[in-house]
């Protein structure tokens, strides 16, 4: 009997260390569905303030190379007398640390297929970011016209957050950002948000969010007459597998 339990330590003792020195995998593959009571984005309502449904997939290699998209049910292209309901994002990009910095930089493409309207939604920007601790600054640059506004090419978002551990699976989440709208000040404005978040485990967590901006009222508008930038709240909720 003594031989036996010997034995068996001696078993769990190796598989403890394997799983210690098990080797990181090369890439890994996730994905993610989702339900929010609206789509807000920078601060604008792009459901015109009804629930949208989300989801995406995402490929990351040990490297620090990703690529991924994501899709969302929308109402804005529609408003604006074009024909997509739903928008698809399609990114790459890079991202690792460097002492205590972390960084990361790609680009990324908003595609509204059958949009139709007079300029193009579709946008194509870069962006690069930078994380110290519990805050990430980060700015997108466009390389396009910026969702269906002319001649406004090299428009810029610059926003800062932080994420705070709560402990217990809690999280708070503050943002401030700025639009810029190249050649049409009208339409730049700066948003914010406060968002309080759960981590169920199991890849099911939850978010509820303050929302606003300082925008245009006559700027942002959809078909009813309601003001899409206004302040708000916004619940969602999503599972990653």
């Amino acid at each position: 009997m003594k031989k036996t339990l010997l034995a068996l330590a001696a078993a769990a003792a190796s598989v403890t260390v394997f799983a210690q020195t098990a080797p990181e995998p090369d890439y890994t593959l996730s994905f993610n569905a989702g339900l929010v009571t609206e789509y807000r984005y920078r601060g604008i309502s792009q459901s015109r303030f009804n629930p949208a449904i989300q989801g995406g997939i995402d490929f990351a290699h040990k490297s620090g190379l990703y690529v991924g998209t994501w899709g969302s049910s929308i109402k804005w292209i529609k408003d604006a007398g074009g024909d997509a309901d739903a928008e698809l994002d399609f990114y790459g990009g890079y991202k690792n640390t460097y002492k205590d910095f972390g960084y990361d930089f790609g680009v990324l493409r908003y595609q509204y297929p059958s949009a139709k309207l007079a300029v193009s939604p579709n946008t194509t920007e870069i962006y690069g970011a930078l994380t110290y601790s519990v805050a990430t600054l980060k700015y997108s640059h466009s390389v396009t016209n910026l969702f269906g506004f002319a001649d406004s090419k090299n428009s810029g978002y610059l926003d800062l957050s932080a994420t705070f551990d709560l402990g217990n699976g809690f999280s708070l989440v503050p943002h401030i950002g700025h639009q810029r709208v190249e050649n049409n000040s009208f339409y730049s404005y700066t948003d914010y948000s406060l968002t309080l978040g759960k981590d169920f485990g199991n890849g099911l967590s939850a978010t509820v969010a303050l929302v606003g901006t300082d925008a245009e009222k006559a700027g942002y508008v959809a078909p009813n007459g309601k003001f899409t930038g206004r302040n708000g709240v916004v619940a969602g909720i999503k599972y990653s597998f």
